[in-house]
Order: structure tokens, then sequence, then C-alpha cells
């Protein structure tokens, strides 16, 4: 079968995804070519790369996020993008995302201690305290973007579970909006912290923020490398030498890791940590507002809260895909693999595969069962996932409380993020009936 190419080659571009997630295309190779060739060219500054292998049905994305001895994180790790220099990959090497088992399995046991159901009952007050003033300090103006109202509840809780200081939670946004967001224009450099309001350690980070867009021969400065966030490190560093008791930085601190695992441990929880509900929270809430008839649902039956969460995730994934590299030659999907190559899963089309969701393509708040891959699956099944979801319903269920009458402001749109890899928001902006204090 000859597939067009260029139209295949879609699913890569970033541009493609700041009109939506393309998944009619994705339909189209689920049944046509499920495991296809796509062509990575060049992205503006960014150069071309030597394409990989998207997968793209259900059982094959699970075959192999389960399967690290054949599909590996740590190889190339975990981005489609190869990293720039051998020094970078090693960098990248280091990250609990983007090694496999044995080494994967002793980094996540270190972690794994802050998200316990314990754990979590610890946090399920305080995160429900924050979801309610976030909702009341906007209740009585009658509109408001939701994302960023979104964004502060993550960082707010990530703050807390890692120790960092309530003055400099907000360079964990800058930090993620940089990293997340660098195919996008508007978050490539975001800068929002104002240095008087940071503690001090907080203020000597920013001087350490890295100016220079291009390396010496011209290429852009890869957002994940160690030299583009020199920043993040030297305050991960200074925070470290007197962490809180109990947080999770003394954890790490005290789970003998290397100083490239701790920054990498501190990076994936800095950035990685809150994508998930500031992706979600204004997707789920935006395709719940889509919904009428959903949305009435939930008004009228609170207690489907959870299963609508579930949806939400299958329908709005956070994360639209994730790398691995062939350690052999396998097959999949019809399609030879060979050792080296790339293969991408695809979390946006595996969740709208028609082979395990009936009616995929339709919203459905009491779906059951529902087996979305929207936090992987197998090893690297996401530590954080009950903390993320105990996030996203709290703050729906005071959102829904709290601001009757919700719906989508007619005087400004929706703005989606340019990115192949987060599928989130800028903007969301909502109106609704005023509450007064």
């Amino acid at each position: 079968m000859t597939l067009d190419q260029a139209r295949v080659n879609r699913i890569f571009l970033p541009s493609t995804y700041a009109e939506g997630v393309p998944y009619g295309l994705f339909g189209e190779l689920r049944a046509q070519a499920p495991v296809c060739w796509v062509e990575e060219p060049a992205v503006g500054p960014w150069p071309a790369g030597p394409g990989y292998w998207a997968v793209l049905r259900h059982a094959d994305v699970k075959a192999v996020l389960r399967d690290p001895g054949t599909y590996s994180s740590h190889l190339g790790a975990t981005q489609i993008r190869d990293p720039d220099s051998a020094a970078d990959l090693d960098f990248a090497r280091t990250m609990m995302l983007n090694q496999d088992p044995p080494d994967h399995s002793r980094l996540r046991r270190i972690v794994a201690a802050a998200f316990t159901p314990r754990a979590l009952a610890e946090l399920a007050a305080a995160v429900d305290g924050q979801a309610s003033d976030a909702v009341r300090r906007v209740r009585d103006a009658g509109r408001a973007d939701f994302v960023p109202l979104a964004a502060d509840l993550p960082v707010r809780t990530l703050a807390a579970v890692m120790g960092v200081p309530e003055q400099d939670r907000v360079l964990l946004l800058d930090w993620a909006n940089r990293v997340i967001g660098y195919q996008d224009a508007d978050y490539a450099d975001a800068r929002t912290a104002d240095p008087d309001r940071l503690t001090e350690q907080g203020r000597a980070a920013l001087a350490l923020r890295p100016t220079a867009r291009t390396t010496a021969d011209g290429r852009p400065v890869n957002p994940r490398s160690r030299a583009a966030l020199a920043d993040m490190f030297g305050y991960a560093h200074a925070l470290a030498a007197r962490p809180r008791p109990g947080s999770l930085l003394a954890r790490m601190r005290e789970g003998g890791l290397d100083a490239a695992e701790f920054e990498t441990m501190f990076f994936l929880f800095a950035v990685a940590g809150n994508e998930t509900v500031r992706n979600g929270l204004p997707g789920g809430l935006h395709t719940l507002l889509a919904h009428p008839d959903q949305y009435r649902l939930l008004l009228e039956r609170p207690e489907l809260l959870p299963s609508a969460v579930e949806e939400m995730l299958r329908f709005w994934p956070p994360v639209v895909h994730f790398r691995r590299t062939a350690t052999r030659d396998a097959e999949l999907g019809g399609q030879r693999i060979r050792r080296g190559d790339k293969v991408v899963v695809q979390h946006a089309s595996a969740n709208r595969d028609e082979s395990v969701f009936a009616d995929p393509d339709r919203f459905d708040i009491t779906r059951t069962p529902n087996d979305h891959v929207s936090f992987g699956h197998g090893p690297h099944f996401c530590v954080g996932a009950q903390l993320a979801r105990l996030q996203m319903r709290a703050l729906l269920r005071h959102t829904l409380a709290g601001l009757p009458g919700l719906e989508p402001d007619p005087d400004a749109a929706p703005v989606r993020l340019v990115s192949n890899f987060q599928n989130g928001l800028k903007h969301l902006p909502v109106r609704w009936t005023p509450v007064p204090g």
C-alpha cells in the first residue's frame, strides 16, 4: 500500500497541532498502516532528523511500552528529536524517564514514597483548599482565562511536595514553559518571575539563566540540555543544601543520587511533574463545555466526576507521544523494525482506537472500562498519576460548583500550544454568572 508521505509527515509537524490533534489522520493510518514511517523535516531553526516509526494502535503501543528489552528508553532518550551531542545524550540518559530497568527501578523507588496512598491522603486537603481558593478568587469576576487558573494548582502542589518555597513556585512555571513550549514562540522565552518577589536563592537562579539562543556553530540551543537549564540546576543545588525535612528533595538527597541523577530528577518533577495537570485540566474543561449534554449530566450526577476525569484524559491526552529506540531487529504491526530505529508510540491515536473504545470519537463521561494510555503503560507508567487525578478532580469539582452557568467566552477563542509533544492550551477564555462574595 502506497502512502502519501507528505500527508503522513503531518503527524510530526508542530504546526499541525496548532489546529488540533490530527485524529482523522491517525484513524486513517490505524486502518491502512498502523506502524508507519514518518520523516523528520527541518522545522524553523531545528534541523531535519532521520525519521521514525509511528505506532498508532492501542495494542501495539502497549506492546512497545511494556518491553524495554526491545524498545529502550535509554538508548536515545524519549524525545523524537535526537540530542545534539554525545554529552547531551549522556546527560539525558541519567533521567529516570530515560532509563530502563534495573536502573530505572532503582530511581523510581527513591521517589515512589512521595506518591503512596498515605502520602496522597495527606496532600488531599491541601489540594482541595488550593482548588477552592483558586475558584473563590475569580468567582465574582464573571469571566477568566482558565489556563493560568489551572496551571497554578500543580505548581503549588509540586512546590509543597518538593519543598520549594512559596515565593519561588513561579520559577517552576517558567522552567516548564521554556521546556514544554519550546516550539511555541510565546513560551520559548517565558519570563514571568518577578525578582523582587523571589527568595534570595530564587534571585540567584535568575542570574544564572542562559541568554544564548544558538550554539557556537549556529544551531539552536536544545532547551532540554544541561547548558540551557543552568538556572534550574543552580537553584536545585542551592535548595538541596538545606532541604525541607520530609520533602521529595530531602528524599532525593538521601537516596544516593549522583549529581547528574539529582539534577535530572529535579528536572523531571519540576517540569514533567506539572504537564499532565496543566494540559489535562484546561483540555478536559474545554472538552466538557464543547459537549453540553455531558456537562449537564455531570452537574446532575457529580458522583460521575472520577469517570469524567478518565474520559477527559482519554479524549484530551496531555502528552501526544513518547519515543523508544529499538535494541534489536523486531517486527511490529507488520513492519520490520531495525536495531537503532526510533519507535514513537502515539498515545493520542491509541486513545481513539476503535478496536478498544466503542464509538471512540464520542465523549462519554460514563465510559467504562476506559483503558486509555494517557499515563503510559508498563514500567514507565506515570508515578504521579494518582496525584494528577486528585488535582483534576479537585479543581473541576470546585469549578463546576462555584462558577454556575460556566460556558466558553463568546468574545474570545481558545488558543492551542504549538507543539507536537504537549497537547496543551495557552488560553481558554470562559464566563459564568458571578456569585457575590
